[in-house]
């Protein structure tokens, strides 16, 4: 390839540290800047990789490919502008970079495209928050009781043999479940639908699982199982 070829500094991004672990989703992102990159005869002189939350408003990884990309004359280049169009701190970090950057999928998207997009992200963000409260005002008002602090209780009580205890376990669980209905199928609307993300956002809400503790994708599932056999 020519000296004189473009040069590119490439920012790859995944949100959890299970798809950094497992290169989930890198390996896609890598390939279209690559076709991109030898589309435009140009040569990617560094690769920078951020594994963080789309929630959290750190990007170290972001800030050292944009000086990069300023002190060496590159441009940054990302595979997917529109999978990052609801992350409003990203958006105006590129923004606000002074440096130029270009996107695999849209590469006309300019400063101006970027500024409407943190705009829209920063409302839907809003937005989400909005529903999600709605949605437990509306639980609270029907008279549900979110959360279950009896429930780590009532599992001791069935371990010993207590069978119509661990009836009462079932039944509390199942009734807990559609208690929580309303707030999955905001959560849903608003595009948290992985177990891990909804298992995040029910921590974050306070909200507890019937046992009394934290959410993880496990529970998750069982809690999403129990609401398709209801049906």
């Amino acid at each position: 390839m020519s000296t004189s070829a473009p040069k590119f500094v490439a920012y790859l991004r995944v949100s959890t540290q299970q798809q950094g672990r497992s290169g989930l989703g890198l390996e896609a992102q890598r390939s279209a800047v690559e076709t991109f990159a030898a589309h435009r005869g140009a040569l990617v002189t560094q690769w920078f990789t951020e594994v963080e939350s789309g929630k959290r408003n750190t990007r170290p990884e972001l800030v050292k490919a944009l000086h990069l990309a300023k002190v060496t004359g590159a441009t940054l280049v990302i595979a997917k502008l529109d999978r990052l169009s609801r992350n409003a701190a990203f958006l105006l970090t590129l923004r606000d970079s002074g440096s130029r950057f270009i996107a695999a999928d849209l590469p006309d998207a300019n400063e101006l495209t970027v500024g409407i997009m943190a705009l829209v992200a920063q409302q839907e963000r809003e937005a989400i928050s909005r529903r999600t409260k709605e949605a437990l005002q509306a639980a609270k008002r029907r008279g549900t009781k979110l959360g279950n602090p009896n429930g780590a209780a009532a599992l001791r009580r069935a371990s010993k043999g207590n069978a119509a205890s661990l009836e009462a376990i079932r039944d509390k669980a199942d009734k807990h479940a559609q208690e929580l209905k309303p707030v999955l199928d905001a959560l849903t609307h608003d595009g948290i639908t992985s177990l891990g993300a909804v298992a995040a956002a029910l921590n974050e809400r306070g909200m507890l699982t019937p046992r009394g503790g934290r959410w993880y994708k496990t529970s998750v599932h069982n809690l999403v199982t129990r609401i398709q056999s209801a049906g």
